[in-house]
């Protein structure tokens, strides 16, 4: 892919220095043509893997370096690598399953309902863009421990009371995430 857009985001991705800036000219004058123009400001170049330290420019100002950029709700940085992104995602799973307490600690509902409202809520935050991961088994790891926990605490499982993660996942109808994962690549 080459170029991904998303109303008014757009991303150029190119093998050389010569060939993003012929694409930010290239873009630059198109939206001029129609009335639109680029806010140079929020405009930002990631190199990835490159000694090339030229700047790209558009209208002769240069555009900001930076070492991490957003993009469609993801977090991109100049490693290519994942870790922030996941990171950034578990904390809005926690904040998305904390601010549903109350159901979890509810006595009306049984644990499928809370097992599929955990489904389509928290784990769909946690997941999103996961088909763009680079993923590893840190980065696996770390997800594992958030899912299981979340799970455990919906079935009231507490300390010193313990059960395997295959029994866990056996009663809550869920797969490894690593599977999961998987499925999205």
């Amino acid at each position: 892919m080459e170029t991904s857009t998303s109303e008014d985001d757009l991303a150029l991705l190119s093998q050389t220095q010569q060939q993003m800036q012929e694409k930010a000219t290239s873009v630059a004058a198109a939206s001029a043509a129609v009335g639109l123009n680029i806010h140079k400001g929020k405009s930002e170049i990631l190199r990835y893997n490159t000694a090339c330290t030229n700047p790209i420019t558009i209208d002769g100002e240069d555009l900001e370096d930076v070492k991490t950029f957003s993009y469609l709700g993801s977090i991109n940085d100049e490693q290519g690598g994942s870790d922030a992104d996941v990171k950034a995602r578990i904390g809005k799973a926690r904040s998305t399953y904390l601010q549903l307490r109350d159901i979890w600690n509810s006595k009306q509902l049984s644990t499928n309902t809370k097992v599929r409202i955990f489904n389509s809520n928290v784990k769909r935050v946690l997941l999103y863009g996961a088909e763009t991961w680079t993923t590893t088994k840190t980065i696996i790891q770390k997800i594992q421990v958030f899912i299981n926990s979340c799970p455990r605490k919906i079935l009231q499982i507490r300390r010193p009371d313990t059960i395997s993660n295959n029994q866990l996942w056996a009663r809550t109808n869920q797969i490894p995430e690593e599977e999961e994962i998987r499925k999205k690549h």
